[in-house]
This record gives structure tokens, sequence and C-alpha cells, in this order.
């Protein structure tokens, strides 16, 4: 029975998240399972990984084999590197203390990588939501700039509206005067 540590779809419609799971090869994607071994919610972002790295490992080591999604996120977890160090320790190449410390120093650099990816991804937010109030800062000074031309426009109308009116008052004036006049 050949086996394989794959992903199961779950979630809705356009917002899946997947199960990791051994199963049989012949098993449907969504079927039975032989064991259920972590999570993976690519909806997040970072995304998120839910992994029993211990059980992965076994499994691995019993002769599963990985989809090629699944290889990803067993790398991304230090897995198969874990896996590569104990093949090493079996051929007399290192000690189980090298390994332990190699595999301290990688999951450390990962570590930092990761919180230096949320940290950039905070800063962007920040950055764009600064960018959008200036953004709107403009656009509202814009709008009042506009709105004071359009007060200043009616105003002078008015007062050229007046000042006709006034015009025409006194030609009114006049020709009533030269009329009583003649």
């Amino acid at each position: 029975m050949a086996v394989k540590i794959r992903l199961q779809r779950h979630g809705k419609k356009n917002f899946a998240f997947y199960h990791i799971v051994v199963a049989d090869s012949r098993a449907p994607r969504d079927g039975k399972y032989i064991e259920h071994i972590g999570s993976y919610n690519p909806n997040t972002n970072p995304a998120t990984i839910v992994l029993n790295s211990d059980s992965a490992l076994a499994w691995l080591n019993k002769g599963a084999q990985p989809t090629l999604v699944a290889r990803k996120l067993l790398s991304y977890e230090g897995v198969l590197l874990r896996k590569h160090l104990e093949g090493g320790i079996k051929k007399g190449a290192l000690t189980q203390e090298q390994a332990d410390q190699k595999f301290a120093a990688w999951k450390t650099e990962k570590l930092a990588k990761i919180e230096a990816k949320k940290q950039g991804l905070s800063k962007l937010a920040v950055d764009m939501a600064n960018a959008a109030k200036e953004a709107e800062i403009k656009v509202n000074e814009q709008r009042a700039e506009a709105i004071a031309k359009r007060k200043a426009e009616a105003a002078a109308a008015e007062a050229a509206a007046k000042a006709e009116e006034s015009a025409q008052a006194e030609e009114a004036v006049a020709e009533v005067a030269e009329t009583t006049e003649a």
C-alpha cells in the first residue's frame, strides 16, 4: 500500500483551508485517511501551519511520500531538515548534539524571518493607512477650494446683478426725470 502525506480540502468556497493527512494514495482527496497530522490555512498572511512534526517525521521514516505542496509545508516547518540530519547521525557524519545545534540555529533563523515579515506587513498597513489619510486630506482641501471659489463667483455674480439693477433703476429715474422736465 502506497502511503502519501497530502492535503485534504475543507472550508467554504473561495476560502479554503486544509488538513494535512497521511492517507492511502488510492483514497479520494477528501476521503478516508490514516492519520491527521496538522492543518494549513493559506488565508492568513503569513500562512498558518500547525503540524505535529514528530508524527510527520515518523511517517516519512516509514516511507510515506509527501505530495508537492505537502513537501513544501514539511520543508517550511523543518521536518525534512530533521530527517536529513537523522540520516547524517545514522551514517556517523554528525553527532546528536551537532544535529540539534544545526536544527536550533535553523529554527531561530526561520522564526526571525517570519517575525520580520509580520513586522513588514504591519508597517506596510500603517503606511497605506497614512497614505490614504493624506490623499483624503488633499481631496478635502481641493473640495474646500472649489466651494470657496463657487461662493466667490456667486458673490461676484450677485454683486454684478445688484449693480446692474441699481444702474437700471438710475436709468429709470433719469428717464422719469427727463419726461417730467420735458
